[in-house]
C-alpha cells in the first residue's frame, strides 16, 4: 500500500514520470537550488510517493546508489533538454546515453491481481525497477517529437521546472497554477499601482 502521508513530500504534475523525477532537483538553475535526494530515505520516499504502488519492503538503498540515482536525474535532464533544443531526438553524450539505457534495461515492476480484484505491483528491487520506468519514460519522451513542442520550462524565475503542456492551445506557463501562476498573479497586482 502507498504511503502518503510520509516526508518528504515531492512535487508531481509536470505530466510525465521523468519530469516528476526531474524536479527532485528543486528550483534547478536558481541560487536556491536544492537536492531533494539528499540520502537514501528521501530516494525511498520519492519511490513510495511518485512510482508505482510496490508491494512489500523497499531496500534501503545504499550510497553508491543514491549517487547513481542523482546521476540517472542528471542524465534524464540533459537528454530531455538536448532534445528540445534541437527539436526533436538528439544524441547525447555516449556516457548519458549509456546511464539511461542501461537503467532502462532493469527488470520495472509487474502488474498482478488479487484475489480481490485489485491492481498490485511487484519488484525484487522496487528502487532500481522505478528507476527503470524513468529511465525508460526518459527514453520515450526524447524520442517523441510531437510531444518535445509542449515540453516546457515554467516562467517562474524561481522555479525551473519542465512540464508537459497537456491543454488544447498549448500555452501553458506555469508547472502549476496552484503555486507558480498563483504567485505570479499576487505580484502582479502588488505591482499594480
Amino acid at each position: 500500500m502507498r504511503d502518503d502521508t510520509a516526508a518528504p513530500r515531492f512535487r508531481q504534475g509536470s505530466g510525465r514520470l521523468c519530469l516528476d523525477y526531474l524536479r527532485t532537483l528543486r528550483y534547478r538553475g536558481t541560487p536556491a537550488v536544492t537536492e531533494e535526494l539528499a540520502d537514501s530515505t528521501a530516494l525511498v520516499a520519492w519511490v513510495r510517493q511518485c512510482g508505482p504502488a510496490v508491494d512489500g519492503p523497499l531496500q534501503v538503498p545504499d550510497v553508491p546508489d543514491v549517487l547513481a540515482a542523482r546521476a540517472l536525474r542528471e542524465a534524464a535532464y540533459e537528454l530531455i533538454t538536448a532534445a528540445v533544443a534541437a527539436g526533436g531526438p538528439a544524441l547525447p553524450a555516449t556516457a548519458v546515453r549509456n546511464r539511461l539505457n542501461r537503467a532502462a534495461a532493469a527488470d520495472v515492476p509487474v502488474p498482478y491481481l488479487t484475489a480481490q480484484g485489485e491492481l498490485r505491483w511487484r519488484a525484487d528491487d522496487p528502487v532500481r525497477a522505478v528507476l527503470a520506468l524513468v529511465a525508460r519514460d526518459t527514453l520515450e519522451l526524447a524520442a517523441s517529437p510531437a510531444l518535445l513542442p509542449r515540453l516546457h520550462a515554467c516562467a517562474s524565475p524561481d522555479c525551473g521546472a519542465l512540464f508537459l503542456d497537456h491543454s488544447r492551445p498549448g500555452t501553458r506557463r506555469w508547472c502549476s497554477m496552484d503555486i507558480c501562476g498563483n504567485r505570479a498573479k499576487k505580484s502582479a497586482l502588488r505591482a499594480r499601482p
